[in-house]
């Protein structure tokens, strides 16, 4: 046994030194190691803050947020979409000016970043029509049925605004933070201050992630180097979401809870998008550290990895809770899966499973990787590939 896991390791130190060999040094590998970041705190945060309830034959959703909302900090943690799309934002402008400079037309440089991202739903979207179809000819309650759909397919609404911020790059590359950060701060005066219609504030679900897509367009552009911008960031974001929670009436939970009247995230509220500030803030701030870090062969294989599979992690991640749910039922309500999420014991419980949703993942990922993989293979792949000769070069997308 011990000359088996001796093995394993020596196996792993090798291949983590390849993929280290085979980087160019020129590569910002701060940049990975954010989006990384920023996909598994999305993962964590809906593993924790999502529980599907056994009652009878029906499954529904419940938040443990419902019934501990001194949790909220757990959603300061694990809402990291603000560092994607700064993450995102920064990619996209310098691709497509490096595009540009190489006299590759705009279509074809956005038809290559869309296929990226869409490639991999198809397989989403193929295994939950099959799914669907199957519990509701099975008889299966419909509540349920929509409670598991709405789950597995809820990443494609982040995908879709992410495709339309994409697809506005060369629009986007020059604007502002403070223009879109303005159209929220009005759209939530009109919503709250002054009775406005509830559905003006779907203006923020571009608005809002456009604030994190243009600072990472500055950051491309160069303007976000000196560490005293992320302290701005960092330290004018908190104050101003901390405000807003205290006395403006925000909730103090960055995601949405089952039941509560005005939600952060859906769409977002100026509260949202101050706190996204902070984060991004502490991105940058992180950068020199996180390329020290990245130096390591081993945490870099392990961005790598995770860079590799982002899509497929992204949009297999609630299928995988699904599916652990679901196996579990056949030996009665467990605790942690099953069973509401009211106390201290349940969220134990829940963090005794997170390995197994690891585990329920990664097989996900065995499974379906092969449609982000294919697609990756006609173009430059976002990661290093160890059986490319170190000689070759390899670029960030």
């Amino acid at each position: 046994m011990n000359g088996l896991v001796n093995g394993l390791t020596t196996a792993i130190r090798h291949t983590a030194v390849r993929v280290d060999a085979a980087t160019p040094a020129h590569r910002d590998r701060a940049v990975d190691a954010l989006r990384a970041g920023a996909i598994l705190g999305v993962v964590l945060g809906h593993w924790f803050v999502t529980a599907l309830v056994a009652d009878g034959r029906t499954l529904h959703t419940a938040s443990p947020l419902q019934q501990m909302p001194w949790l909220a900090p757990v959603s300061w943690m694990f809402q990291t979409l603000a560092v994607f799309f700064l993450v995102g934002g920064h990619v996209a402008t310098r691709g497509h000016t490096s595009s540009r400079a190489r006299g590759i037309p705009y279509h074809r440089w956005l038809r290559d970043r869309l296929a990226r991202l869409f490639k991999p739903v198809a397989a989403v979207l193929t295994l939950w029509t099959v799914v669907t179809t199957a519990l509701l000819l099975s008889g299966a309650e419909y509540a349920t049925v929509r409670t598991l759909a709405k789950l597995a397919l809820s990443p494609l609404w982040f995908l879709l605004v992410f495709a339309a911020l994409t697809a506005a790059t060369p629009l986007l590359t020059r604007l502002h933070p403070l223009w879109p950060l303005a159209v929220v701060l009005h759209v939530d005066l009109l919503r709250f201050g002054l009775g406005a219609p509830a559905w003006l504030g779907w203006l923020n679900l571009a608005a809002g992630w456009l604030v994190p897509y243009t600072l990472g367009a500055a950051w491309t552009r160069g303007e976000l180097e000196r560490r005293r911008s992320g302290w701005i960031l960092l330290l004018s974001g908190t104050a101003a979401t901390a405000a807003l929670v205290a006395w403006a009436g925000y909730p103090a939970s960055m995601v949405g809870v089952p039941g509560a009247g005005v939600s952060n995230l859906n769409p977002p509220t100026f509260a949202a998008v101050t706190f996204g500030l902070a984060q991004c803030g502490l991105a940058l701030l992180l950068r020199d550290r996180l390329r020290t870090v990245m130096r390591r062969p081993a945490a870099w294989a392990a961005v790598a990895l995770v860079n590799l599979s982002a899509m497929t992690v992204f949009l297999w991640h609630q299928t995988a809770l699904m599916a652990t749910t679901a196996t579990g039922l056949l030996a009665g309500r467990l605790p942690g899966l099953h069973t509401a999420p009211d106390g201290l014991g349940w969220v134990a419980a829940r963090l005794a499973w997170l390995p197994v949703l690891a585990l329920a993942l990664a097989v996900c990922c065995a499974a379906f990787r092969s449609w982000e993989r294919d697609g990756a293979r006609r173009r430059r792949s976002r990661v290093v590939r160890t059986h490319r000769p170190a000689g070759k070069d390899v670029r960030h997308v």
